[in-house]
């Protein structure tokens, strides 16, 4: 059964971290309509929600795909690189604890969840400004016992891995190359953002139907081109906090 795990938005959300992009002021209501909205297009496409209070003392608390790296045998709780965050594993713990055994990253590990992307038994990990070797090194202690191969990957000039790469099904990823080293990613079929939609690789692919920003009509149409079903989602108010669409859960399967 297809799982996510979603967070409500925090009152705090104002107060988000920062890295790439200047502070805009955030319409709260709207930002929970449209997160709303998010939890919903799940739920239609076949996941069950299991859905978080918000914590009003952790303003990015939201994009709990940070917190935690889930594979099918455990849960990796991570030690964020942004100090502020790093209570967030503490509050997700107890809900992933239903459906997998936890691992803790240990000091000096700094890692998070929009850094790792997972195709089948590979997983890239984007060594950032928020992931840094020795998160890397821990978790492939976790993971390759279990059978993962880890490929560490160069991030530059954005958030994290995810921000410049994400998969869309087969063994096709749309990336911006100009955010990541794409020779890390032989093997798989890059696919490139249109022009003008830089954050626009940030899309999240579930069964044949990918969920994009609707800010980004461009690369939504070529997707479609590419045969696959598009369902575009408002998340303007999110994207100020430096959201994507995969942030907001962590999608897995559950008995």
């Amino acid at each position: 059964m297809l799982t996510a795990i979603t967070r409500a938005v925090s009152p705090g959300i104002h107060r988000c971290e920062l890295s790439h992009l200047d502070r805009q002021p955030i319409d709260f209501d709207k930002a929970v309509e449209q997160h709303r909205q998010y939890e919903a297009s799940l739920r239609a496409l076949g996941a069950t929600i299991v859905s978080l209070p918000a914590e009003p003392d952790l303003p990015d608390s939201m994009f709990v795909e940070d917190a935690a790296v889930v594979v099918d045998e455990v849960a990796v709780m991570t030690r964020m690189g942004a100090p502020s965050r790093r209570r967030e594993s503490e509050t997700l713990a107890a809900a992933l604890s239903r459906f997998r055994p936890l691992r803790w990253m240990r000091d000096p590990a700094t890692l998070e969840g929009g850094d790792v992307l997972r195709v089948g038994s590979t997983v890239f990990v984007g060594l950032s400004a928020r992931t840094n070797p020795e998160g890397v090194a821990q978790l492939e202690a976790e993971l390759a016992p279990l059978g993962y191969s880890i490929r560490p990957v160069e991030v530059r000039g954005c958030l994290h891995l995810k921000s410049a790469c994400c998969w869309i099904g087969d063994r096709k990823l749309i990336v911006n190359r100009d955010w990541i080293d794409g020779a890390a990613l032989n093997g798989f079929e890059i696919i490139e953002v249109p022009g003008g939609e830089p954050r626009a690789a940030n899309v999240l692919a579930i069964g044949d139907t990918v969920l994009v920003p609707a800010s980004f009509p461009r690369t939504a149409e070529m997707l479609a081109h590419m045969g696959r079903q598009i369902r575009t989602l408002d998340i303007s108010e999110l994207m100020k906090a430096e959201a994507g669409l995969t942030c907001s859960s962590l999608l897995f399967e559950a008995p």
